[in-house]
């Protein structure tokens, strides 16, 4: 696939069926070689050794996962947060948060204080359908233009029901890139798990027949600048992940 889209480098995310088990994900960077980077799912008690370990081997982040299974509680997902960012207080590393974006913009009092950068997955949760007066996307935009918040523009299938162009999506990847574009990296969310209906981590299912090629070329519709783009295909995620 990155091949097909002429990448060659790659941020490899804990999935969620393996959950602090990362022997996965970090045999699959090791075989990736050098252009590869991770974000993990860490148990609450870890030594420093393995962090250590970890981040010699490219883990960069570690990763709260409440979007999966849409645990929408907030003073869980504070939490998890203030844990988080303890378990990797003095590391060059950030928290991933993939959650609903009402729990984001319950954590920006969390947030624009945090000593660690915080990376927003799939839009931060904000949905095209909504709009740009969504309740809390008010509140991404602040944390993005802040510095504290990274989003993600990826997923955009995640975001609207509307395929292949995802055109209601657009006005939120133009207002997240135009409020601080040092502050946006893209994915394209390979290999695009079905995690719909229901299912749960575990649960096997076909992957959704998604078109990277076009997800990608997307992103100059929302970025017509290359300079820009440049930005955020390359700089940012450079900047982020140390590569």
């Amino acid at each position: 696939m990155h091949r097909a889209l002429h990448i060659s480098r790659v941020v490899i995310v804990q999935p969620s069926v393996y959950g602090t088990d990362n022997s996965c994900t970090l045999d699959a960077m090791k075989q990736y070689g050098s252009g590869a980077r991770g974000i993990a799912v860490l148990p609450n008690a870890i030594s420093s050794t393995t962090l250590d370990n970890m981040e010699r081997a490219g883990i960069r982040g570690v990763r709260i996962n409440l979007g999966t299974t849409g645990d929408t509680n907030l003073a869980d997902a504070q939490h998890r947060l203030e844990f988080g960012i303890e378990q990797i207080q003095g590391r060059k590393w950030h928290v991933q948060v993939y959650a609903a974006l009402s729990v984001v913009a319950g954590l920006s009092d969390l947030i624009l204080p945090s000593p660690i950068p915080v990376v927003f997955d799939h839009f931060g949760g904000a949905q095209g359908a909504a709009g740009l007066q969504q309740p809390g996307f008010d509140k991404l935009l602040q944390l993005v233009r802040s510095g504290k918040g990274y989003v993600k523009i990826s997923g955009a299938y995640r975001a609207s029901g509307n395929a292949p162009d995802y055109p209601d999506v657009a006005p939120l990847a133009r207002a997240l890139i135009a409020a601080n574009p040092q502050r946006i990296l893209w994915g394209s969310d390979w290999p695009h798990p079905d995690t719909g209906s229901g299912r749960k981590p575990s649960d096997i299912s076909p992957l959704l027949r998604i078109d990277d090629g076009h997800l990608l070329n997307l992103l100059a519709t929302w970025a017509p600048d290359a300079t820009l783009r440049k930005t955020i295909l390359v700089d940012n995620p450079a900047t982020l992940y140390a590569f």
